[in-house]
C-alpha cells in the first residue's frame, strides 16, 4: 500500500486551521492533514476537498487506504468518536492524517543522506 490513514485525535477548531496556513502550503510534502465536525467515513472523504494545494497523489488510492483503516480500526474510531465534546464553547474538529509512504520514505532518506 502507497498510503496510510490514521486518525489523530480532537481539537479546537482555531487550532487545527492556524495549523494548516502555517504547515499545508508546499504541495510536494509527503503528508496532508484532515479535519472534519463529525468521526464519520463520508466527513473524512468529503475533507479530502479542503487540503490546502493538493499533492499529486494517486486520491482514489487514498480514498481506499481510508475505507481499509475504517473496516479494520472501529475502536479508534469509536474512541476518537468519544473524544469530540457534546457540547463545546468553540467547535471541535476530528483531525486524521494521509501519508504517501514513498515520498515519506525519501523524505526521511535525504535527511541522513547528507
Amino acid at each position: 500500500m502507497t498510503y496510510s490513514f490514521d486518525l489523530l485525535g480532537v481539537t479546537p477548531l482555531i487550532t487545527f486551521f492556524n495549523y494548516q496556513q502555517q504547515n499545508e502550503q508546499d504541495p510536494q510534502r509527503p503528508k496532508a492533514y484532515l479535519a472534519a465536525y463529525r468521526c464519520t467515513l463520508d466527513s473524512f472523504i468529503d475533507a479530502l476537498d479542503m487540503i490546502p494545494k493538493r499533492p499529486h497523489w494517486n486520491w482514489d488510492e487514498v480514498v481506499e487506504t481510508m475505507v481499509h483503516f475504517w473496516l479494520k480500526q472501529e475502536d479508534m474510531v469509536r474512541r476518537c468518536e468519544q473524544e469530540l465534546p457534546s457540547n463545546p464553547e468553540e467547535p471541535y474538529l476530528v483531525v486524521a492524517r494521509v501519508a504517501n509512504l514513498t515520498a515519506m520514505r525519501h523524505e526521511f532518506e535525504s535527511l541522513f543522506a547528507g
